[in-house]
């Protein structure tokens, strides 16, 4: 019988990252549930709206889900869907039955996280007909590759695995059909920031190496080193999450420094207190009618500490530099 591996440091420290994906996705249950946005595939995931989450908090995913969604679809329609996108660290997003609601399904959507987070949302998928039945609609045979860590169909994909082993995520991309050659947006949200340096930019260099034309999003921490990010810093850790790359998020600069430095051409970032202010007016002001908001000052400090981070090359000039919000 094989010996029981010792329970480490770093594996307290990635379940604590794990439990960050719950957190996301229930922050996001209760805010599309006061109609801050419309997302009715996420109950499928979270039953529960949950506790009440503060307006600031709501406000923040708000603008959060609008500034991704705005770059990420800018990119699919400037590639006429002839595109491939890979979700680093999904957790229980929804993006892909969005894309395919809205007629904006890429070639290929492919997700990866954490083998326990992959089981979870399999499982789901599998026992829920309204994520299952997109997937059966756009696969052209009768059964979808399956197994505990991976799902595999025609125009979805999903991968469990750690994404610090750079070789092992080529090589299942590759195995589910991945194109090196097609125009391909990789997006993050608040992954790089648990690598430590040296790790996140080997994935960075790996995408920037591995694909001509693609873009990159990164939504994360920004403007670390004042006092409030300091106190981020403290909260997460006491919750045993240390932030090992929160380096590249002492400025905006920093952010899009580290897309320079591993093989990206052209590199943009905005906090999220500015990207809220370029979201389309109505609908600011349709949601900021949703809950009163006592604290303002609380909210600008918060979005000025949060930034969208976009990096491009673009071997096949389709404009990829032009994209902004």
């Amino acid at each position: 019988m094989a010996a029981r591996q010792p329970f480490t440091d770093s594996d307290t420290a990635d379940e604590a990252v794990r439990a960050t994906c719950d957190d996301a996705t229930t922050c996001k249950r209760f805010a599309s549930s006061k109609g801050y946005w419309k997302d009715p595939y996420i109950q499928y995931f979270v039953r529960s709206v949950g506790e009440r989450k503060a307006p600031e908090i709501n406000r923040g995913y708000y603008a959060r889900v609008r500034g991704v969604n705005n770059l990420l679809d800018k990119f699919v329609r400037k590639t006429d869907c002839n595109c491939q996108i890979i979700n680093l660290g999904a957790g229980l997003d929804t993006t892909f039955w969005r894309l395919k609601d809205e007629n904006l399904m890429p070639k290929k959507y492919f997700e990866v996280d954490f083998p326990t987070v992959v089981a979870r949302k399999i499982h789901n998928i599998k026992t829920k007909p309204p994520l299952s039945k997109p997937l059966i609609e756009t696969h052209s045979s009768d059964s979808l590759l399956l197994d505990g860590h991976s799902l595999d169909s025609d125009r979805y994909c999903i991968i469990g695995l750690d994404l610090r082993d750079v070789v092992t995520l080529d090589e299942k991309l590759r195995r589910f059909q991945l194109n090196p050659e097609l125009p391909t947006l990789l997006l993050s949200e608040c992954v790089l920031v648990y690598m430590n340096p040296a790790q996140s930019s080997k994935l960075l260099h790996w995408a920037a190496e591995t694909f001509h034309t693609a873009m990159f999003i990164n939504y994360e921490q920004a403007n670390m080193v004042d006092r409030f990010g300091q106190v981020m810093i403290e909260n997460l850790r006491r919750r045993q999450c240390n932030l090992a790359g929160v380096e590249a998020c002492r400025s905006l600069d920093s952010q899009k420094e580290r897309f320079l430095q591993t093989g990206w051409e052209h590199a943009d970032a905005l906090d999220m207190m500015t990207v809220y202010g370029l979201l389309p007016q109505d609908d600011l002001a349709r949601i900021e009618s949703l809950e009163f908001l006592d604290e303002k000052e609380l909210l600008q400090q918060l979005l000025q500490h949060y930034c969208i981070c976009w990096a491009n090359k673009d071997t096949l000039r389709l404009g990829l530099s032009q994209l902004s919000f």
